[in-house]
């Protein structure tokens, strides 16, 4: 009971201060930890924050190059209405990615963003995940109890379909990190960090996992102050050169029997429950090659996601829309009519079929539907990022950008609101140019 007395007294005591500028920090952390909440809510707080900084806006010398970027990648989006092969949903995507306008407007010139604290913020956002997190386990427990199910501790069962595992374990990652990088770290914060991780686990998005691993053996080896002192940064270095040496031909075999392997055990989550659709299981190779497939053939993730990759190169070369794409969100006409050719399983009364699915990553959707301009853009955008994290040497902002590289490579993250609004509002608070230094 004391420790939660202690809590909401700093926390009062962090916005405590009559002035204007901290209600734009308070609105911010708003936006960030109404995330898993319903949509609308969270459109609320980001209306409510573009309403607070445009009350703040003021022309400054001083320009957020990477934040032009969204804007105009968003503007690119708008003109690929005039070219779309679906008009109507090109329509309505571009309502549900007005985040990516708002929220650099909003740090491009607003004046107030001077007193932005961004530790403050990413702090309550990442304690909010924990209380989620244990919110969802807790759930996950009672419904054992009634349902005797030990599914609900897992994926999508754990925090519902909607909010989808996988994005919820790109949430728990950032604030995961967060609390890793905490310097004089408390019980408190030792703690969330065995929980985040073992509920990470129990989220099991084998993508973000093996990024997650491979950020922690960064961190440790490199930038903790375990590194400078033991001066490990070499032998892992040598460590990892002796490995590639010695097992790379094993290497080569295993990924050679993986694209022939019928097996769900791969990289990637199901977009369908194996219990709905049948049990003979798709195999990478097949996904690939197969002409006809059967109403009850089913796609692991890594060959649900090479048959996606199969479907956009055909559609590439049949359209010849190369430069510019099908645009926005009017790819799924194209994705469901090769469905149908496929004859992949087309869904039931409870579950939508595999034709419905978009491609699954976020590099392929951006091509697909605005062709190598917007590709070339995106991969800027992302270019950017690491740049500024790299030269900032803030570990945080460099796992950002290490796990958004990543999740975009099995999800197509920024066509969801969710995801839109995550990857914004971080990217723009990681790479806001200092007022003071002129620095990012």
């Amino acid at each position: 009971m004391k420790h939660i007395q202690v809590f909401f007294q700093k926390t009062i005591s962090d916005f405590k201060e009559e002035n204007k500028k901290y209600y734009v920090n308070f609105s911010l952390i708003l936006c960030l930890i109404s995330l898993p909440l319903n949509n609308f809510i969270n459109s609320f707080f980001i209306v409510l924050f573009f309403l607070i900084s445009a009350r703040n806006f003021k022309l400054t010398n001083r320009i957020n190059y990477p934040h032009v970027l969204l804007i105009i990648l968003y503007f690119l989006f708008l003109a690929s209405w005039f070219w779309s092969v679906d008009k109507n949903s090109t329509q309505i995507a571009l309502l549900k990615e007005i985040p990516l306008l708002l929220i650099p407007f909003c740090f491009l010139y607003s004046e107030i963003f001077r007193h932005l604290k961004k530790q403050l913020i990413i702090k309550y956002y990442s304690i909010s995940i924990f209380f989620y997190a244990f919110y969802f386990l807790l759930k996950a427990v009672l419904r054992f109890f009634t349902e005797n199910n030990t599914a609900v501790f897992f994926g999508h069962e754990l925090v519902t379909k909607e909010l989808n595992a996988i994005h919820f374990s790109a949430f728990v990652s950032v604030a995961l990190f967060y609390f890793i990088t905490k310097e004089n770290k408390t019980k408190a914060a030792n703690f969330q960090i065995l929980f985040l991780s073992l509920f990470l686990l129990l989220l099991n998005s084998k993508i973000i996992l093996l990024g997650d691993i491979l950020l922690v053996g960064i961190y440790f080896f490199y930038y903790s102050k375990l590194a400078h002192k033991m001066r490990l940064r070499n032998m892992v270095f040598f460590g990892i050169l002796l490995f590639s040496f010695l097992f790379s031909h094993n290497i080569k075999e295993k990924i050679e029997m993986e694209f022939q392997l019928n097996s769900e055990n791969n990289i990637g989550h199901t977009v369908i429950p194996k219990e709905a659709v049948g049990e003979r299981i798709i195999s990478m190779k097949e996904a690939w090659g197969n002409d006809k497939f059967k109403q009850t053939d089913f796609f692991s993730g890594a060959s649900f996601r090479v048959y996606q990759l199969r479907v956009f190169l055909e559609i590439m070369n049949e359209e010849n829309l190369f430069f510019q794409g099908l645009g926005l969100n009017a790819s799924y006409k194209k994705i469901e009519e090769k469905g149908i050719k496929y004859n992949v399983f087309r869904g039931n009364n409870t579950v939508e079929g595999y034709q419905k699915k978009n491609f699954h990553n976020q590099y392929i959707q951006v091509f697909a539907e605005l062709g190598c301009i917007g590709f070339l853009l995106l991969i800027l955008i992302l270019f950017i990022n690491v740049r500024n994290a790299l030269v900032s040497k803030d570990f945080l902002h460099i796992a950002f950008a290490f796990i958004m590289i990543s999740l975009f490579l099995t999800e197509s993250f920024l066509w969801r609101q969710r995801g839109v609004v995550f990857f914004t509002l971080f990217y723009c608070l990681f790479n806001l140019v200092s007022f003071k230094n002129n620095k990012p």
